[in-house]
């Protein structure tokens, strides 16, 4: 199964969707315009706004809310990179120069404090206030997480439960916002309501650990950054947490966050034995076993909803997102 074909549902619909988000960057602000154009045809796969898509196809789709819902899902999204991007300092993203390697780490604070607040505008416009409470909820919980990641930095002492936190907080509870929103925005009944939030929380956490399993396994080119990013970032995701646990006693990662200030050609070979070893073990083995386990239970429920096309897409999705370069 591939995404376009998981798309097909709601092909038509994203290409408004595109046509929206374009919108966007055509703005008279000097210099604005060009920032927005860049970080908006960025790439990326659309998932969140098409999880509110087909959340809201289960009952009363109404696009005139829903897209302006997706729209706001999206520019919520591109801006978390962007500033993402600016905090690490990270040079590339999706392949190409980020926002703050060509204009500046203020000109891309800016720009993403523009595009959540562009975002927010989209939300409101659906005129529902749950929707719109719901979407500053999340703007907190994002940046709560964004927080406590910068808190934690080279900190060793954390446990699953800090990094499921931290996930939860920036990947989940965006994609929870996608597909509640479409359920709320689709007049579902309660009991729907929660099964798509579930199923959006439980997907986002299978999606950002099958991410970080990527960020040891995949390739420059695939990932559109370089592999160990997260290292070199100081943030234990759950294949370095394993490997901290039950790696060798000179281990690398314990190596680079106890020295975190080592030069930087002591610290990108600490992250290249770190990579060969994770790579060489059972830990991404065991990392894609607990992405699979949250992938089942985002979909546990979705039974109890009507059998429809939009159904099996949001099966066929957490498929996917679980069978990423397995």
């Amino acid at each position: 199964m591939q995404l376009s074909e998981i798309y097909q549902l709601v092909e038509e619909d994203l290409a408004k969707l595109e046509s929206r988000i374009k919108s966007v960057s055509e703005v008279d602000f000097s210099g604005v315009a060009e920032l927005l154009d860049y970080s908006l045809k960025g790439g990326g796969k659309r998932i969140r706004p098409v999880l509110t898509l087909l959340s809201g196809r289960f009952y009363h789709y109404n696009l005139e809310l829903l897209l302006p819902m997706a729209t706001a899902v999206e520019l919520m999204h591109t801006a978390t990179l962007v500033h993402d991007d600016s905090i690490d300092n990270s040079p590339i993203r999706r392949g190409r120069p980020t926002i703050n390697s060509i204009w500046g780490e203020d000109k891309a604070v800016l720009l993403g404090d523009y595009l959540f607040a562009k975002a927010g505008e989209f939300a409101t416009s659906t005129g529902n206030l749950r929707v719109t409470r719901l979407f500053t909820q999340t703007l907190g919980t994002i940046s709560a997480g964004e927080l406590s990641q910068s808190f934690d930095a080279f900190n060793l002492e954390q446990t699953r439960d800090h990094y499921l936190g931290r996930i939860s907080s920036k990947t989940a509870s965006l994609f929870s916002l996608a597909t509640e929103s479409g359920a709320i925005l689709s007049q579902a009944p309660e009991e729907s309501i929660k099964i798509l939030k579930e199923y959006g929380y439980n997907l986002g956490i299978a999606f950002q650990i099958v991410d970080d399993i990527l960020d040891f396994i995949g390739t420059e080119e695939e990932m559109g950054k370089p592999t160990g990013s997260d290292l070199a970032q100081g943030t234990l995701t759950l294949p370095a947490m394993l490997l901290v646990e039950h790696g060798p006693e000179d281990n690398p990662v314990k190596e680079l966050f106890n020295n975190r200030d080592m030069p930087q050609r002591d610290k990108q070979k600490k992250i290249k034995q770190a990579i060969e070893l994770v790579r060489n073990s059972s830990i991404v083995k065991q990392c894609y076993e607990v992405a699979s386990d949250y992938a089942a239970k985002a979909c546990h429920n979705l039974k109890l909803l009507p059998d429809n096309p939009s159904r099996q897409a949001l099966k066929d999705l957490a498929d996917l997102v679980i069978s990423r370069k397995r």
